[in-house]
């Protein structure tokens, strides 16, 4: 586990610095201002002093099996591209443009490193849609609705769905759902097995239920809800009204209910 690994890439995390606020925007102004020289002496003090913010970033992807020293690199080069975007004229503290951007170059890793396949046109589009989202989030500093992000690349925004929908890495079987401190749920327990005794005797016990409504309530459940009309059409079917449906659609569930 990440929490307990003292030293990562080499680095002992239990001595990382820490920056103040005040000591950031000094770093960040002489990155932007100084020599080079002194930029670059700049740069490397502030990458050092947030090392832990890194770590605390990667500390989210520690239930995926990935190696940690992997992801404190990725992360650090999301860092980096954090301290040369940063906007000093923006009145936001540097952990809060930093962070997504460490976020986002470590999903990029996960996602190129995923075993699902995605076409090379459309992990393209996703990230194209993803460089967007950090501009447009630095920009407004807030996240960018996908019409936004849509019109900004001038595609179809159910182009930018399905390729963000894509590259979503798959969720493991044994990612924990809940946890009370002793007994944990994990996504594996919430699956159902079309073979499970509970399912089948659930089937039984609701055929038992329908089969005690009347011919004309057992016609009104199918034309809702296995073929989905709506009462209306229902109604004009059957050649009774639309509110005369509705009761009787009621009656028909507070049966099964009841039945169940």
């Amino acid at each position: 586990m990440i929490y307990s690994k003292v030293e990562i890439c080499g680095v002992n995390t239990s001595k990382l610095p820490v920056l103040s606020e005040n000591r950031k925007k000094e770093l960040l102004t002489v990155i932007r201002n100084g020599t080079d020289t002194q930029r670059k002496r700049a740069r490397d003090e502030m990458i050092k002093g947030n090392l832990r913010l890194v770590l605390s970033v990667i500390q989210r992807f520690s239930n995926r099996g990935e190696n940690p020293d992997d992801l404190f690199q990725v992360g650090c080069i999301g860092l980096m591209k954090a301290i040369d975007n940063f906007d000093c004229e923006k009145e936001v503290r540097f952990s809060t443009y930093g962070v997504p951007m460490i976020i986002g170059e470590v999903r990029r890793y996960l996602r190129d490193y995923n075993s699902v396949r995605v076409s090379r046109s459309m992990r393209d589009t996703a990230y194209k849609a993803m460089q967007v989202k950090e501009k447009l989030t630095a920009l407004n500093n807030r996240e960018p609705t996908i019409e936004q992000i849509a019109k900004e690349l001038e595609i179809p925004k159910e182009n930018v769905v399905i390729a963000l929908e894509a590259i979503v890495e798959p969720v493991s079987l044994y990612e924990p759902v809940y946890s009370d401190g002793t007994d944990t749920i994990y996504v594996m327990d919430q699956l159902g097995d079309a073979n499970d005794e509970s399912n089948w005797i659930n089937g039984i016990a609701l055929k038992e239920a329908i089969r005690s409504l009347s011919d004309r309530e057992k016609t009104i459940l199918s034309l809702r809800f296995f073929k989905g009309k709506t009462q209306t059409e229902v109604a004009d079917e059957i050649g009774i009204s639309q509110a005369q449906v509705s009761r009787l659609e009621k009656t028909a569930l507070k049966k099964i209910k009841k039945e169940l």
